[in-house]
Order: C-alpha cells, then structure tokens, then sequence
C-alpha cells in the first residue's frame, strides 16, 4: 500500500473518467491527491502555462480544480500542493479513448504523466478504449486497473521512462493480459481543418486528426489492443532517430 498517489487528467476534474481512476487509486493507496484541470484539456500534451496565470481552486480534500494543462496540474501538485509530501506515483486518467501511435504525442494524458516523470515521480497514464463514445466501457478499467498498477510496480521502470496503458473495448472477463507493445504507427494520416459560420455570421474553424490505416510495425501497441489485451507503452522524452543520427553524422561534425 502506497501512502500517497497524484491524480490528474486532460479530460476535466469533472469527467467520468476521473472518477474511476479516483477508484483505482483508493485501492493502492491511503491518500488519493487529486489536481485536474478545471477545463477538458484534450489535445495539449505537455504545455505547461508560461505566458499567463494559474490559478488554483480547492473542490474538496486533497482535491483541486486548475486553470491551465495536465502539466500545470502535475507541476502545481508536485512543485507546490505536495511539495511536503510528494507523491510516490502519479496516474494521468483515464482517458476517454485510446492513446496510441503517434497520438501519445499530443495526448494531454500522457503530458501530464510525462511532466510528473520530469519531476521525479513515477508515472503511467490510462487510456479506456471505446467504439461508442456513449458507452463507454469503464466498468472494464475500474475492474482491472488496480491490478494492473500494482503488476507494473512490482516490475519496475526507468525513472526517464513513463508508461502508458490502453484498455481495451470489451468486458473485463474477456480482456486478454497485460502486453508490452511498441507504439506503432497509428491510425492519423493527417490534418483537416473545416470552416463554418456561427449564428452572428462570423467565421470559426474545427481542427481535427484524418484516419486511415498504416502499416503498425512489429508488436505494435494497436494491434495488441485489437487482439483484446491491456497494452503498456514505456515513452520517453528523448526522440532521438537513431538511423537518421547515424546516417547524418558521416556528413555533420559532431
């Protein structure tokens, strides 16, 4: 039993996801520290708020809403809140669908574990898989999520790694184990952006991923969450390409 856990997410302090990750986290530790943000932060990786204010507001015990990223969350917790008592494992989650591929990179989930990484506390962000975003299968997360924290402590990590898992979208009962998988390619093939008129006539714009199928690559994170497993990813902040290093060091000084 761990005496204390940071919680934060990029979905909201008010998200149902929270909430289950709130459920995990009172089975491996006696206190559960929650520091979210007080909007969805969806899509923000690991921006942290350099140019304007945080500010925080207390929403119960050991609770408090942020107004800024998944990584002013973990920042405030860690560096300020928790400064006394830091947290011996933070989880980011969990999230509202899949981060997989090259999404983990603008995943404000796994932002807001990799910024707790940073400073030195242990991290895994959890993702819950979901074909309808109505209903969405968190009673499979809730049910095999601390079981599957407490096997990823007992392994171990880099303390220059975080860990991401994915749940997959079907019943606890029929979930295949825990897989270590690589992070594959992904499903994003590029980016959209359309244009609409509001009511006052006014142009605005949505953002958004285009989908399409790619080749995974070997022991990919995406096949395995297909094939009906829990995955877990190591990441790390140092995305040296080795091939492109070796190839570029015969023609640049080093």
């Amino acid at each position: 039993m761990l005496d204390r856990i940071l919680l934060t997410n990029d979905d909201g302090i008010d998200a149902p996801g929270l909430e289950i990750l709130e459920r995990i986290a009172r089975e491996l530790a006696r206190e559960v520290w929650v520091v979210a943000p007080e909007h969805d932060q969806s899509g923000v990786s690991h921006a942290v708020s350099l140019h304007h204010p945080v500010r925080i507001s207390q929403r119960g015990e050991r609770r408090w809403a942020v107004t800024g990223t998944p990584g002013d969350c973990a920042v405030m917790a860690i560096s300020h809140l928790m400064q006394a008592t830091p947290p011996q494992l933070l989880l980011s989650g969990v999230n509202r669908g899949a981060n997989l591929g090259i999404e983990t990179v603008f995943s404000g989930t796994v932002g807001g574990a990799m910024t707790g990484m940073m400073l030195g506390v242990p991290a895994i962000a959890l993702s819950q898989a979901w074909t309808d975003r109505a209903h969405v299968r968190w009673d499979t997360s809730a049910t095999l999520g601390p079981q599957v924290v407490r096997r990823l402590l007992e392994i171990g990590w880099s303390a220059a790694t975080c860990l991401s898992v994915n749940f997959p979208d079907l019943p606890s009962d029929r979930v295949g184990p825990l897989t270590l998988a690589r992070q594959g390619a992904g499903t994003v093939q590029g980016m959209d952006v359309e244009e609409r008129t509001d009511p006052r006539g006014l142009t605005y714009y949505w953002v958004g991923f285009r989908r399409g199928e790619r080749d995974q690559g070997p022991e990919s994170d995406i096949e395995a969450l297909n094939a009906g497993r829990i995955t877990v990813t190591p990441l790390r902040y140092d995305r040296t390409d080795e091939e492109a290093y070796s190839v570029m060091t015969q023609l640049l000084p080093r």
